[in-house]
């Protein structure tokens, strides 16, 4: 355990840890599988147990990568559409780009900065933006407040947990993902339920 601990402690103070969470970061905002929010809530949760490491760094890098990656969503959505690949067609990624769709005229502000909160949702409301031609010029100052907030939220879920475990940098890592989890999770159930409730009447009609 404490040479896992010491391990952690050295990735923290690694420079290449600021270039990995860049690249996942960007990676995330259009290929939904990349774990950018548990990289950097494990992060920010070892900062904060061990006081190795520069938060506001971390902050800054995760939500420059965030935009970035938010709006390489947007310029593939405009470039390609929402139907070119495999994973696009799959159910519940076909049910939020059709939902991202009829949302985005009647909310846009609202649905782009939900949506960074929801793996999926993102990469859908961001590829459908760019698809269903929303101007960019109103887009790129929505993605960068959407990257800052998500990525103050995903730092105050990993100060919480380090705050929590002081001094044990890898259960305090481990805390800070499961509450991560936990709250994406309830997150995407509650933005499910919103979807029902916005179909229902319609399918009703």
């Amino acid at each position: 355990m404490d040479i896992l601990n010491e391990l952690i402690m050295q990735a923290i103070a690694s420079p290449w840890l600021y270039l990995v969470l860049f690249a996942v970061t960007i990676i995330d905002g259009f290929f939904p599988p990349i774990p950018s929010e548990t990289v950097l809530v494990a992060a920010a949760a070892v900062t904060a147990s061990t006081g190795e490491g520069n938060l506001l760094l971390l902050g800054a890098v995760a939500a420059i990568g965030a935009a970035i990656g938010d709006n390489t969503a947007f310029l593939i959505g405009r470039g390609l559409g929402t139907t070119r690949f495999a994973w696009m067609r799959r159910p519940r990624v076909a049910a939020a780009f059709a939902h991202a769709q009829r949302a985005l005229d009647r909310r846009s502000a609202t649905l782009i900065l939900g949506a960074r909160y929801i793996p999926v949702g993102r990469v859908a409301v961001n590829m459908t933006a760019g698809a269903l031609d929303f101007p960019w010029r109103r887009f790129l100052p929505l993605s960068l407040i959407a990257g800052v907030s998500w990525s103050v939220f995903s730092l105050a879920i990993g100060l919480l947990a380090g705050a929590w475990i002081k001094d044990q940098p890898l259960f305090s890592a481990g805390l800070g993902i499961a509450i991560a989890l936990v709250v994406g999770f309830l997150i995407d159930r509650i933005a499910a339920a919103r979807r029902r409730r916005v179909s229902t009447p319609q399918l009703a009609g």
